[in-house]
């Protein structure tokens, strides 16, 4: 009789390379998971940003209507103001204080038409035509007539980083306004700077992360920077922490970057200062 030696059904070198597969595939499931875990934060990140801006946009919908009937009702009279100021200035011309005091008025009422011109921008949709546009050109428009407030508030430029060539799709007249205001506004927050006043303007495409694809346009300063009370309701329609002024600055410049299809955010800079970032598609 013979007697049949027992093998094993398998090897222990099977067994290991079998428990490492096991490890390797957990490991690649675990790696998936983050992975999925970490998109779908971002994706409810994103569904929550969407969401404030939507429930912005109906709150500045009902606050637009409201302000564009007052804006109408107010520029009428104005222009009547206005119209008399002129003919009264013009019949004291032989009595140069009272004819001053009638300057005076009409100079009033121009700046309250201006606030009135401001609402009616604020409260319309605003249509970007967007079309390929050399942004150093632009920025030398908005430097340009933005020059005034800038030497009178002892402001350097910088705009090294911006290059020649470098073309974006925006609607240059509307953007320009955006450039121009960010602009006036950080030579405002710099007039009482001791420090060097230094205001820079940069442009880049963006190449890598969820922002792949787009424009981010940045304006900084070396200002004083934005308390920490003010940086949430800084693009509120109204809400201003000047003397003079209606508020609608930042709005406007905000309804105008949405109109483009991009985003804006305001932060306050590691070095000091205050920093305006867009983002273009």
């Amino acid at each position: 009789m013979t007697t049949a030696t027992l093998q094993p059904s398998m090897k222990l070198e099977d067994f290991r390379r079998i428990i490492t597969a096991y490890q390797q595939a957990t490991e690649r499931l675990k790696d998936s998971h983050d992975l999925l875990m970490s998109e779908v934060s971002r994706l409810r990140a994103e569904l929550e940003a969407k969401n404030q801006q939507f429930e912005r946009r109906k709150r500045l919908a009902a606050l637009g209507e409201m302000a564009a009937g007052v804006a109408h009702e107010i520029r009428n009279p104005l222009g009547s103001i206005q119209l008399y100021a002129d003919l009264l200035a013009r019949q004291l011309q032989d009595e140069p204080k009272k004819c001053d005091l009638a300057g005076k008025i009409g100079k009033a009422v121009r700046g309250l038409d201006a606030i009135v011109s401001d609402m009616l921008t604020f409260t319309r949709v605003i249509e970007a035509n967007r079309t390929p546009t050399r942004f150093a050109d632009l920025v030398a428009e908005a430097v340009s007539e933005a020059s005034g407030r800038l030497e009178t508030s002892g402001v350097t430029l910088n705009l090294g980083q911006i290059a020649p060539a470098l073309t974006i799709d925006l609607d240059p007249r509307l953007f320009k306004r955006v450039l121009l205001n960010l602009m006036l506004n950080a030579a405002d927050a710099m007039a009482d700077q001791p420090i060097t006043r230094m205001l820079t303007i940069t442009a880049e495409a963006l190449s890598t992360g969820h922002e792949a694809g787009r424009w981010r346009v940045r304006v900084a300063d070396t200002g004083p920077g934005i308390r920490a009370d003010v940086i949430e309701k800084i693009f509120h329609p109204f809400f201003t922490t000047k003397d003079h002024g209606t508020g609608l600055g930042l709005a406007i410049v905000h309804h105008i970057v949405e109109a483009h299809g991009g985003t804006i955010t305001a932060a306050n800079r590691a070095e000091g200062g205050a920093v305006f970032a867009i983002l273009l598609p």
